[in-house]
C-alpha cells in the first residue's frame, strides 16, 4: 500500500484538520449520550416501564399519542 503524505499525519492532526474544515462550513460538534440498548439493565428498565404504562388507568389515553406521532411508514 503506497505511503501518502495524509497517513502520515497522527490521527489528532487528521481530527483537528476535519473539524477545522467542517467548522469552516459552519457546522459545530454536538455529543449526545443515549442509553446502551444492548446492557441487562436497558432491558430489564423498558421492560418495567412498558408495565407501568401498560397498567395505567390512562393507557388507551397514551397509547393514542404514540400511535398518533409514529410515522407509520420509517422509511
Amino acid at each position: 500500500m503506497p505511503t501518502t503524505a495524509n497517513s502520515k499525519r497522527s490521527s489528532r492532526d487528521k481530527v483537528r484538520s476535519y473539524r477545522e474544515r467542517m467548522r469552516a462550513r459552519g457546522l459545530r460538534p454536538v455529543q449526545v449520550w443515549v442509553p446502551d440498548t444492548r446492557t441487562a439493565n436497558f432491558a430489564k428498565e423498558a421492560h418495567r416501564q412498558s408495565l407501568a404504562v401498560a397498567k395505567s388507568p390512562r393507557e388507551q389515553e397514551d397509547q393514542a399519542f404514540i400511535d398518533g406521532i409514529t410515522d407509520p411508514d420509517p422509511a
